[in-house]
């Protein structure tokens, strides 16, 4: 694996204008049908459903609220869009998955949503999957590997909560991370460790977004 880069404060500081700009809820998408125009640079979060998906990406856009966060798992439940710096890119929410408390049929068509959505999105630069990093990879985040590389769809690890756990377990959950990671050709070479909570590990999530708005 390689090193994290560095970002220089030029682009630290235009990745967070504009990640603290404009960025308004569009719709949520039950159906592929029902998705906007693929007419800009889109990029996804996908995570188990107790990951701190919500409160990350609160956390990038600088705002308390725009993802809902709730006490329910699940909550997420469509391709809720996201219009990003006014017209310039997507932002995408995607269903949690692995959640115990919906039925087994409720489950199967989100993950027929996702799926479809993963392999007919022309425009879509990369996923970030958020895995917590108090848990490492579980079976249901495997499950979501598999289907991004059979989309050959690239998607970058993002360890959530690391603020939860000493460094030394966080260092210990990146590097069993990284050997996983390296026998799957989908998968970004970097992981990034990240605390919605201390913001750590921000400014380098949104200067990865930065460098995917083209």
């Amino acid at each position: 694996m390689s090193e994290t880069p560095e970002f220089d404060e030029e682009t630290l500081e235009a990745a967070r204008v504009l990640c603290a700009g404009p960025c308004d809820f569009v719709l949520g998408a039950a159906a592929l049908s029902q998705l906007p125009e693929a007419d800009r640079p889109e990029i996804a979060f996908a995570g188990r459903s107790n990951v701190g998906k919500s409160s990350l990406i609160n956390g990038l856009l600088n705002r308390k609220n725009l993802a809902r966060a709730s006490s329910e798992p699940g909550r997420t439940r469509e391709l809720n869009y996201f219009d990003l710096g006014e017209g310039r890119m997507w932002l995408v929410d995607l269903p949690g998955f692995g959640y115990a408390k919906v039925s087994r049929t409720q489950a199967q068509e989100w993950q027929r949503l996702t799926l479809r959505y993963l392999r007919g999105r022309v425009n879509l630069r990369r996923v970030f999957l958020l895995i917590d990093s108090r848990r490492g990879i579980m079976d249901t985040d495997t499950e979501v590997m598999d289907m991004l590389d059979s989309s050959a769809v690239t998607y970058q690890v993002v360890l959530t909560k690391a603020d939860k756990i000493k460094k030394t377990e966080a260092d210990n959950t990146k590097a069993k991370v990284e050997a996983v990671l390296a026998k799957r050709a989908a998968a970004h070479p970097v992981i990034r460790v990240t605390s919605a909570e201390k913001g750590w590990g921000l400014p380098e999530l949104r200067a990865e977004i930065l460098g995917l708005a083209g």
